[in-house]
């Protein structure tokens, strides 16, 4: 079939694009490409062609426009070698500036995902009287969740090649012997939210829930998000943990029988408060027996005495930060506070920008930096103008004091982490 000479086809990545009477096909053929994905901005000369000097060296566009205009017009330089045109020397090189996105301060993630090495992940799930594992992918073994099954499964594991990265889920306790064992014999171990797991179950369409699915499940989520490193606790640390873990639950009991006295009759009364006396006992118990256990240990009272140099802080509050963030000292302030749960994480999507709001991280660490901010402000000169300059910006008492928890973390991670860094008096 013979063709219209006054039509010529242009060729083009999805349909051909033929020139219209009185127009050119490469002025056909930018329109599209504007339309389509648009680009940098490009002053055009008449008679010339424009390159771009970014690593392009495709074929020249030709003539600008028909009429010669001068002017600045969008163009896609991922296009210019569409056209089918002799070449013509270049008379201007522009540069298109790389458009970069500024940082911003509340994107956190974990920074200390371990590097990609050459492991095997190993999915484990914890239960109360077994441990089921998965090494392959396909197979599941398992063990008896004490020091015979414990055995069993680090010698196992030690034997493989290349080396193995555990893999299970926080279970509420169960899981620390299996770590500890784990941990004791020189294997690394990631232990993870249960909800991180469930997501990614969910994501791939996984929707059966069997020991036997979630060791597998564990193996893959290893292997596609590679999971931060448990940091390794001693022993000290860990004995500090349970001691805080029973005064907390003394502490909370003897705040639900306060508020039932307030309601109790006459007969009810008497065992009430004999039961707060015997609380009460037990909580004096439990915070002699914490200062005990930090005045023995050389460690844990150095870096005791390092807190408390931040007016505001107590002995509770520098005894939970020992116990349940080990990584302070070993991270950025960034991370730090994404840890506890105090930075504040962006919710936008197209033109609508919502507030930013505080949410995860370690609940139990975060409630005990709440109330030693609320002293902080009334007594630390510093954080005290610190909250006062963010409620006359207008600012919420609540993120007003948000602001001075992450602040007070950011002061704490770095007494940890410098000896030699001092504080402004």
């Amino acid at each position: 079939m013979a063709r219209n000479p006054s039509e010529r086809s242009v060729p083009c990545m999805f349909s051909p694009v033929k020139a219209k009477e009185g127009r050119s096909a490469e002025g056909d053929l930018r329109e599209w490409a504007i339309k389509l994905v648009g680009g940098g901005r490009l002053r055009r000369e008449p008679g010339f062609v424009a390159e771009v000097e970014a690593g392009f060296t495709g074929k020249p566009t030709g003539p600008a426009s028909p009429d010669g205009a001068d002017g600045e017009r969008p163009i896609c330089a991922l296009r210019l070698d569409l056209v089918e045109e002799q070449r013509v020397p270049p008379s201007v090189l522009v540069k298109l500036e790389p458009l970069t996105e500024p940082s911003s301060s509340h994107c956190k993630m974990e920074t200390n995902q371990p590097e990609i090495t050459n492991r095997t992940y190993v999915g484990l799930d914890v239960s109360k009287d077994r441990l089921d594992y998965a090494v392959d992918g396909h197979r599941c073994h398992h063990v008896p969740n004490n020091e015979i099954g414990l055995q069993k499964l680090t010698a196992e594991l030690i034997r493989l090649d290349p080396p193995v990265r555990v893999v299970c889920e926080a279970t509420g306790g169960y899981e620390r012997a299996a770590v500890g064992a784990l941990l004791m014999a020189g294997l690394e171990v990631c232990v993870v939210v249960p909800g991180r797991v469930r997501a990614f179950a969910q994501a791939e369409g996984l929707l059966a829930k069997t020991d036997k699915l979630d060791a597998r499940l564990l193996k893959r989520f290893g292997e596609k998000v590679r999971p931060r490193l448990h940091v390794p606790m001693d022993e000290a640390a860990a004995t500090l943990r349970e001691l805080l873990d029973y005064r907390r639950q003394t502490s909370d009991q003897l705040v639900a029988v306060r508020n039932r006295m307030e309601l109790a009759g006459t007969v009810l009364r008497p065992l009430l408060e004999a039961q707060a006396r015997f609380l009460e006992g037990k909580l004096a118990e439990a915070e002699r027996l914490i200062r005990n256990h930090i005045d023995r240990d050389d460690n844990l009272r150095g870096k005791t005495e390092r807190l408390r140099q931040l007016k505001g802080v107590g002995p509770v509050l520098a005894a939970t930060l020992l116990a349940y963030v080990p990584e302070l000292g070993q991270i950025e302030d960034k991370s730090l506070s994404a840890l506890v749960g105090v930075a504040p994480f962006a919710r936008d999507s197209g033109n609508t920008s919502r507030k930013r709001h505080v949410r995860g991280g370690r609940a139990v660490v975060r409630h005990v930096l709440y109330m030693a901010a609320v002293a902080a402000t009334r007594y630390n000169r510093l954080l005290g103008e610190f909250y006062q300059r963010l409620r006359a910006a207008g600012k919420p008492a609540s993120v007003a004091l948000v602001a001075v928890m992450r602040k007070m973390l950011g002061v704490l991670n770095r007494l940890i982490a410098d000896p030699h860094f001092t504080l402004a008096r």
